[in-house]
């Protein structure tokens, strides 16, 4: 059974981003069990549970780089229409390209280590179509100032940096085109404390500043709780309760988010 308690601090128009009854099997293993969630515009959606929940998953059906075995998936935007996972595969990329940002837990997957951290960046302008040098070294630069990137390390390539600059560069990607949605999947995992610290603040500043839509997934309740308006619980590939966030860890209802909230404190 799944337990909401859903009553957002200020009223809503529609929801930017709609998942609904969404399933995924891999063999005889159920990753998702009829799973829907929604975030509104400006609006940050937590998503915790333990390993193996099925919240990365979700995710990656979020960012079209995985089709569900049902379900739909829409984006409340003049100039995007229908069911995305019907997309084929070159207007997923542009999609995803132009709308759609993501932070990777590894930043492998979402850099390319050996060039330099302004050129991954144009990397994503580039496949939006932008071919002006200057144009991209401008708004490279840019997008690596607003995620707080020294920028005298402009050209020094991801492999020779720490994990948070990493960190760092990955978001610069994500929000170069400045997306309607941002994806983060468990983006302080592996950090310094003080590290994390400084990635979630910025964070909290950009999302203050530009109101992007943000999904974030984390098994770090901390870091729900400093980002998230809303919070999304998960076991076993299903969704067991949702809420505002206070309410999520001040009273949480259903017994495993019991479980995980005392855990945590």
């Amino acid at each position: 059974m799944t337990l909401t308690l859903d009553a957002p601090r200020i009223v809503r128009t529609r929801a930017l981003l709609q998942v609904s009854n969404v399933s995924k099997s891999y063999g005889p293993v159920q990753a998702l069990r009829n799973v829907s969630a929604h975030a509104y515009p400006g609006e940050v959606l937590g998503i915790v549970g333990e390993s193996g929940s099925g919240k990365s998953t979700l995710l990656r059906m979020m960012n079209l780089e995985e089709t569900p075995d049902q379900g739909s998936y829409t984006l409340d935007l003049p100039d995007v229409q229908g069911n995305l996972f019907d997309l084929d595969r070159f207007a997923r990329r542009m999609l995803c390209a132009t709308r759609i940002g993501i932070v990777y837990q590894n930043p492998h997957l979402g850099l390319l280590m050996k060039h330099s951290s302004s050129g991954n960046v144009a990397e994503r302008l580039l496949v939006a179509g932008e071919r002006s040098f200057a144009t991209l070294r401008a708004k490279a630069t840019e997008a690596l100032e607003a995620s707080e990137f020294p920028l005298d390390r402009l050209d020094a390539p991801p492999i020779e940096l720490s994990g948070g600059m990493q960190q760092r560069v990955q978001l610069a990607k994500a929000i170069a085109l400045e997306p309607a949605l941002l994806l983060l999947d468990e983006p302080t995992t592996g950090l310094d404390v003080s590290v994390q610290a400084l990635v979630l603040d910025t964070l909290k500043r950009l999302q203050q500043d530009r109101k992007i839509t943000m999904v974030i997934v984390s098994h770090d309740l901390g870091v729900i709780r400093t980002l998230a308006d809303r919070v999304m619980v998960m076991r076993r590939g299903e969704v067991v309760e949702t809420g505002l966030a206070d309410q999520i860890f001040q009273d949480p209802q259903h017994a495993y988010t019991q479980q995980l909230v005392h855990a945590k404190l």
